[in-house]
């Protein structure tokens, strides 16, 4: 009742924060109709998008019913399809909700960013917690409406509601990738053609990539991202609660059920958190948003001191691996900023090398992003380390690996906030866009600039959030299905042995499925960013384009990166599904959970190296353009824009897919277990 009545408020609250934000000025006529062409692609792109991911996930649904048909497990064949496909509707239904919120408060926040920057911060924030508010408490009814609809049965129930987070994370992997896809091959196409061969700003109305590439914003990060955290906190949850099993002789349901009170109180601590942000006019943005982040922090780790005197016997050891979570969501954040923020070592060390050239200054960009894998294995290896030593000690049978639950559960608690922070980013993006294709003058745009920027750094450290919560749930999940096996078969599965051929050849194959679907990921960027270059190209032949006496075709580039998309992520879209499938029916459950462990680390690993260089690639750029090394249009700004192209699909496509493949392999095994033995 607590998580129904705390997702209830969320929902009131996001829909005042709507309301309130849809009040506000429009602007003039010229930015509600650049406002109004993004606002159409954008939804043409989703509402094509998802009517091809529902088609995929009803083909998955059946396949799943009759494979358990015939596999001897008619009684779970119904509720496992059913559950799955609840989950595919409401992830769907949370990246509609995301895009459809920031492709309106964009227009809100450029029309008041001219008469004041702390108003237009709070306009952005706002329209990006409609979003989250929404996402995590859809999330979150969704696990707890399952788990009640199929018997709330605390020692079985858990294992059944696998099915919703395997939906989840299908229809949020061909979100992300699809939304991925599109706004990095329009961001190059625009950038290639327009900043470097015709050498016009970014974001000028005479580029016809440019309405595609605002609309890649939203659709990508918003829409994107959005089902890239419903999933994460769905997965999570219920890996947590699937060990909660393994301690029900001493906390009964409250074990099981303790992960959702912990999440839903880490929604309100972030509702009370949006409300520490009251920028003033000439503070920085950020200094601003952080405020409202470490509120939320605070007040998460006093509401879950209370959560687990109610719920865990006011067990100390498990508070502590709550704090810990907490602590590890802050210095997860601090991480990403060190490396992708130009006010450190990293980026500025990339912004030297644009002064030789693209080739130096890509060559560095990989450098750092082999560098900054590290830190995080290491702050990943303590919270583990230091959380298990905790449930060790703290009395309880099986406590070391619920106690690392409890630490990821710690650090969802600030997931909402950070979301709408993430969300802050493509609607400042899209509101510079705005400005600048309806001729604002610069003195506006400098504001709308400073806020892109703060947006810039919010994506980023969003991105280093989610890699970290995917990187604890990474080894939730696989405890999880050891477990899982554990009940199935009757007999204790703790062991992986590698020495086994089926086993290691289950190991190599999940390292490698990562890579190749990096490459495939990669590729589709490049496909269809081609597309998009020849496009403009074409459209450049038309002398009264760049004269501004004809109007681009901006329609055209929006349907040809819709549809390269589109087209170009159904096929690393079923790798991710098909390959665990056949290593766990082929291989059997030990070589299943080789592949699992080994693809986990891999794919941790390079989404690390790739979010982290692709936002140092950006952040170099976009220093040198505040007028360093000869600002924009020098030979260094050139190479920079190149690294930065490089970048884009490093940490807008490639990245962002990694942190929900890894959880969707978790997912896929939770739900085929039974098959896999």
């Amino acid at each position: 009742m607590l998580v129904f009545g705390v997702c209830i408020l969320a929902l009131a609250l996001a829909a005042y924060f709507a309301k309130s934000m849809l009040k506000e000025s429009k602007g003039s006529a010229k930015m509600q109709e650049v406002a109004g062409a993004i606002r159409e692609g954008a939804e043409a792109f989703i509402k094509r998008q998802y009517t091809t991911i529902a088609i995929i996930a009803l083909i998955i649904a059946v396949v799943l019913y009759a494979i358990y048909v015939l596999m001897g497990k008619g009684n779970l064949a119904l509720t496992t399809s059913l559950a799955f496909l609840f989950g595919a509707f409401c992830s769907a239904i949370a990246g509609i909700v995301g895009m459809y919120v920031s492709v309106r408060a964009n227009l809100r926040t450029a029309a008041a960013v001219g008469n004041s920057a702390a108003k237009a911060t709070k306009i952005a924030l706002h329209g990006g917690a409609v979003s989250a508010l929404c996402i995590m408490s859809l999330s979150l009814l969704g696990v707890s409406i399952t788990y009640y609809l199929l018997g709330a049965d605390a020692q079985h129930t858990p294992f059944l509601i696998v099915g919703f987070g395997f939906g989840a994370s299908l229809v949020a992997l061909f979100a992300q990738l699809g939304g991925g896809i599109y706004t990095k091959a329009a961001d190059i196409g625009a950038d290639l053609v327009g900043k470097i061969e015709a050498n016009i700003p970014e974001d000028d109305p005479r580029n016809p990539a440019v309405i595609a590439d605002l609309v890649g914003d939203n659709v990508g990060d918003c829409a994107g991202r959005g089902a890239d955290l419903f999933e994460s906190t769905a997965a999570e949850n219920i890996g947590a609660m699937i060990l909660g099993v393994a301690i029900f002789s001493a906390f009964g349901a409250n074990g099981v059920l303790f992960p959702l009170v912990g999440v839903a109180l880490g929604v309100l601590a972030s509702m009370l958190g949006i409300f520490f942000v009251q920028p003033k006019e000439h503070e920085d943005p950020m200094s601003a948003l952080n405020r409202g982040y470490y509120a939320t922090a605070i007040i998460a780790a006093v509401l879950f001191y209370f959560a687990i005197n109610w719920m865990l016997g006011g067990n100390l050891f498990f508070y502590a691996a709550a704090l810990l979570g907490i602590v590890l969501s802050v210095l997860f954040l601090w991480i990403t900023q060190y490396y992708t923020d130009n006010k450190y070592r990293p980026v500025r060390e990339i912004t030297e090398a644009s002064k030789t050239g693209a080739a130096t200054n890509i060559i560095q960009g990989i450098s750092v992003g082999f560098e900054c894998v590290a830190a995080p294995v290491l702050a990943i290896a303590m919270g583990l380390l230091v959380s298990f030593w905790l449930g060790s000690n703290s009395g309880v049978p099986n406590g070391g690996l619920y106690a690392t639950a409890v630490a990821t559960i710690g650090m969802l608690a600030t997931a909402a906030y950070v979301l709408a922070m993430d969300n802050f980013g493509p609607i400042a993006d899209n509101a510079g866009g705005i400005l600048e294709m309806s001729g604002a003058p610069a003195s506006v745009r400098k504001n709308s600039d400073r806020l892109d920027a703060v947006g810039n750094t919010t994506k980023a450290l969003t991105k280093g959030y989610a890699i970290g919560t995917a990187a604890l749930a990474a080894f939730l999940l696989f405890s999880a299905y050891m477990d899982e096996v554990t009940q199935l078969t009757g007999q204790a599965f703790n062991i992986v042995n590698l020495s086994k051929v089926e086993v290691f050849v289950g190991a190599m194959l999940g390292a490698m499925l990562v890579y190749l679907f990096t490459s495939l990921a990669m590729r589709a960027v490049s496909k269809t960013a081609q597309y998009m270059v020849e496009e403009v190209r074409r459209q450049f032949k038309n002398k009264g384009i760049l004269s501004g006496t004809v109007k681009p075709d901006y329609a055209r580039c929006v349907d040809i990166t819709t549809i390269g998309a589109l087209k170009n992520m159904v096929l690393p879209g079923l790798l991710a599904i098909l390959l665990p499938v056949a290593v766990g029916l082929l291989l059997k459950y030990e070589a299943m959970a080789a592949f699992l462990m080994v693809g986990t680390i891999a794919g941790i690993l390079m989404a690390l190296f790739l979010n982290n260089a692709g936002g140092a690639w950006d952040n170099a750029k976009k220093y040198i353009e505040t007028g360093v090394l000869g600002g924009k249009g020098s030979e260094a700004h050139k190479a920079a824009v190149v690294g930065d192209m490089v970048g884009d699909p490093f940490k807008d496509t490639a990245g962002p897919s990694l942190h929900v493949l890894i959880k969707l392999l978790a997912t896929v095994t939770l739900v085929l277990a039974p098959l896999f033995l």
